[in-house]
């Protein structure tokens, strides 16, 4: 039997460090190990794109213009993608978040005409369906890039379950869940935690996000606040935001001394094997892929109980998950892993075998690979 020829694959998400950025960029790192063509398209270089063979990036330049009140991405972005898609001969372009993106890549279709039948897949990571599809302003235009995508996935049953409900969508949606394929650290656990000056003894508990409003930020502190004095730990806070507003407020609690900020960090797991457990606040996650980047590397986390983390982490067994807002259960959940260590190891082992066995790039990628060939019809 012939051996299936290697795809050319569009790839376009937000460069700015967050959950779909970051899967769309390892998703192109292990699509392009894997023999394909994988075309980056966005307005800078993804945080996190890999470098090497199969890999290229076309950047899409945004002009401002005096005629109009704020600057427009969307048409550059069609533009840029009818460009490539044609140059490039795409097989298929995978959107990551619906806005712009899916609505540029339909339109950047229409702009080939017959000439070249790409194929567009849409997947939706969170807020561009759960805050944006229930805005008049953009859900209509999200529901028509939908209906019009070649297939549409998401990254959690909840995502698909909210998109039915606020979108109105009756096209078939399939889940496949992010995935996290780690690099070797660039230092050992001992060099990490000497450089954030830890004591031995002391505790890493990290939190990993892009500090927006969603995290719930206030609620880690509160949470932070209510662990006993004599606890050993310091919290470490990799941004992928402007992190001024965290450390007014850590201050404003007496807790400036318990926190340490590290800003756009690209060698993650560097600071993940460093990691004793992990705390997480957001008030809703589509499906928190901090938590799995910990989870592979044998670490448990404490965190609300909401939208897609049930999917990623099973309390009592992988992690510790409490009704949100609770942040006094939280503290408690997160005492317990900062100061059981046999606890924090046993649910530690499981997260990683879970991680393994669910969420791998060995597992999640064949998966989008037989996507595209489905779509595309070969």
């Amino acid at each position: 039997m012939a051996t299936a020829r290697p795809l050319k694959i569009g790839i376009t998400c937000y460069p700015s460090v967050g959950g779909s950025g970051i899967l769309a960029s390892e998703l192109g790192e292990e699509l392009a190990q894997r023999g394909h063509e994988i075309h980056f398209i966005s307005y800078e270089a993804p945080f996190r794109m890999p470098a090497g063979p199969n890999v290229f990036f076309h950047p899409v330049q945004v002009n401002s213009y005096d005629l109009f009140k704020y600057p427009d991405y969307t048409l550059p972005l069609s533009v840029k993608m009818a460009e490539v898609s044609r140059a490039h001969r795409l097989d298929v372009l995978h959107v990551h978040y619906a806005v712009p993106h899916a609505t540029a890549a339909i339109l950047a279709r229409a702009m080939l005409h017959e000439e070249h039948r790409l194929r567009i897949i849409t997947t939706l990571h969170g807020t561009d369906t759960t805050l944006l599809g229930r805005d008049p302003g953009y859900g209509p235009a999200i529901r028509h890039a939908l209906e019009h995508s070649d297939a549409i996935t998401t990254v959690s049953e909840f995502m698909r379950g909210e998109t039915v409900r606020l979108l109105g969508v009756q096209r078939p949606i399939e889940v496949i869940h992010n995935f996290f394929a780690p690099h070797p650290p660039g230092r050992s656990r001992a060099e990490v935690r000497r450089e954030l000056g830890l004591a031995d003894g002391e505790a890493l508990l990290l939190h990993i996000s892009n500090l927006r409003p969603l995290k719930r930020l206030d609620l880690l502190l509160q949470t932070v606040a209510q662990l006993p004095a004599n606890t050993a730990f310091k919290l470490v806070v990799l941004a992928g935001g402007d992190p001024a507003p965290l450390l007014a407020e850590a201050a404003r609690l007496g807790l400036a001394g318990r926190l340490l900020v590290r800003e756009r960090v690209s060698d993650v797991e560097d600071f993940l094997q460093a990691a004793d457990a992990g705390l997480f606040t957001s008030e809703t996650e589509s499906f928190c892929l901090s938590i799995l980047e910990l989870m592979s590397f044998g670490c448990p986390s404490a965190s609300f109980a909401v939208g897609g983390i049930p999917e990623v982490t099973r309390s009592g067994d992988t992690g510790l998950l409490v009704p949100f807002g609770d942040t006094a259960a939280l503290a408690q959940a997160v005492g317990t892993l900062l100061t059981d260590p046999v606890r924090r190891a046993a649910l530690g082992r499981a997260a990683q075998q879970r991680a393994g066995e669910h969420f791998s790039a060995a597992v999640v990628v064949p998966r989008y690979e037989a996507l595209y060939r489905r779509v595309c019809g070969i």
